[in-house]
């Protein structure tokens, strides 16, 4: 059944690509004489589609996948075939043949189509398994709050296929949590015929890693049928983030601390931070003019107050504000943070401060690299060196650059930390960020900070 709709999904392919090609010569040709398929360009393209789509996982199974990872899949493979056609007709001196608006309007259109069949097709699906057709049975051997967990998952999404028939519980003084009519099991043997009499094909083994001995006894058991054994580690113990699975020297690596954020993720935000900072800049310069002008005619002194800080993965740089208070003498490796009512803050500074307008030049530490427009914000060296022996996780704050705003800023957590309770809850709000990160999250915390978050009872 996979074979066949493995082949059926590489005719689509190739079909909306030729179909893509003719729509678009279509529209950029009114002359029949110019009108062509350029056909030794698209013949390649459409072959070698079939060469990189399955090596980018584009025809893996559907069942348990987002659309939105079926569509990333095709986008990126659509694009890596397209910059090979270029690249091909470049080296061969034939790039000038090409119209340029018919290839932009052929990505665009075959891409298009090929997302919208997936979208379509996953939308049909999920109806068909919520109606409890095209179902997967799936048989669990687990324990505790990670049974509950794998089974709950599967009640939420039964979209995506999965249906839980059997439970092998491996504590029998711990019970499942669920609604679903799955049938118990405390004894291996029984658990091990029940799969066999009922043909089910999946056996997850959702235990924890000191579970070693029943995960070899289970995997030894079925070793010889033909039924998928998927082993679902217990790692919340352990893993600081959600614990992902990554490859590293060909073999499966959990990964335990680590940035949660994957590359494309960071590339997608390095893009957007730099664009946004040179958006920002063009268009705050008068207001960065008048700051620098009322701080230098409100105390002597420089414009801009620089502060050494960390940046991701521990890195030095130093920060940018407008400088908020009267010239003083400070205290080598203490650091005097600013409490209410500080004499050493002038008029001008207070209202730069409660504003959060002392904060925009760091624009230009965002332009430069050192930061990012949304992230956990950076604290003095000193802090640093005080609470990360205090404060579980708080070196993990800096996995990626610190930013202007952050979660922890829109939801209070600014200001004076004199309390431990208060950086922890600081703290508590940046590692949420890094597990839920999202460009939509991203935006919300952009527009949280414009229209409610530039003045803050915390903040002076």
């Amino acid at each position: 059944m996979r074979l066949i709709t493995g082949l059926m999904a590489r005719l689509f392919d190739v079909a909306m690509i030729l179909a893509g090609a003719y729509i678009a010569s279509q529209i950029r040709f009114d002359d029949g004489s110019q009108r062509s398929f350029y056909f030794a360009f698209v013949a390649f393209a459409a072959a070698f589609s079939l060469a990189v789509f399955p090596a980018l996982g584009v025809y893996e199974s559907w069942r348990g996948r987002s659309k939105r990872a079926l569509c990333g899949h095709v986008a990126l493979g659509w694009l890596v075939v397209q910059a090979c056609a270029m690249a091909l007709m470049f080296s061969l001196h034939r790039i000038d043949f090409v119209s340029r608006l018919w290839f932009v309007y052929w990505t665009g259109i075959s891409g298009a189509a090929m997302m919208a069949g997936r979208l379509v097709t996953h939308i049909l699906l999920g109806r068909v398994r919520n109606a409890g057709l095209n179902l997967q049975q799936v048989a669990v051997a687990a324990c505790g709050d990670h049974c509950d967990e794998i089974i709950r998952k599967m009640e939420l999404s039964p979209a995506a296929g999965f249906r839980a028939n059997a439970l092998y519980n491996v504590r029998p003084g711990t019970a499942a949590a669920t609604t679903a009519p799955v049938r118990m099991f405390d004894e291996h043997v029984a658990f091990a015929k029940y799969v066999r009499e009922q043909n089910i094909g999946e056996v997850w083994l959702a235990l924890p890693l000191t579970e070693e001995r029943t995960i070899l006894k289970l995997v030894d058991e079925f070793r010889n049928d033909l039924i998928n054994i998927r082993f679902m580690p217990d790692v919340r113990t352990l893993a600081l983030f959600e614990g992902s699975i990554t490859d590293l020297l060909g073999v499966p690596t959990i990964n335990l601390a680590v940035s949660p954020l994957p590359p494309n993720a960071m590339v997608q935000k390095e893009m957007f931070d730099r664009l946004f900072a040179a958006v920002a800049i063009v268009a705050i310069s008068p207001i960065l003019l008048a700051c620098a002008i009322a701080v230098k005619l409100s105390s002597s002194g420089p414009v801009f107050f620089k502060q050494r800080r960390k940046g991701a993965d521990g890195r030095v740089f130093t920060i940018y504000k407008f400088r908020t208070m009267r010239l003083h003498q400070q205290k080598e490796g203490v650091l005097e943070q600013a409490t209410r009512g500080d004499p050493r803050i002038t008029r001008v500074g207070g209202f730069l401060r409660r504003t959060s307008l002392d904060e925009l030049p760091q624009f230009f530490n965002v332009l430069r690299g050192d930061m990012s427009v949304v992230g956990p914000r950076p604290h003095a060296l000193e802090h640093d060196d005080l609470y990360q022996n205090i404060v579980s996780g708080y070196i993990h704050r800096y996995r990626i650059k610190p930013g202007i705003t952050g979660w922890a800023q829109i939801n209070g957590f600014r200001g004076e930390t004199d309390r431990i309770e208060k950086m922890e809850g600081r703290v508590a709000h940046d590692l949420y960020y890094l597990r839920n990160w999202s460009f939509r999250l991203d935006v919300k915390i952009i527009f949280a900070t414009v229209f409610k978050g530039l003045h803050h009872p915390n903040a002076y």
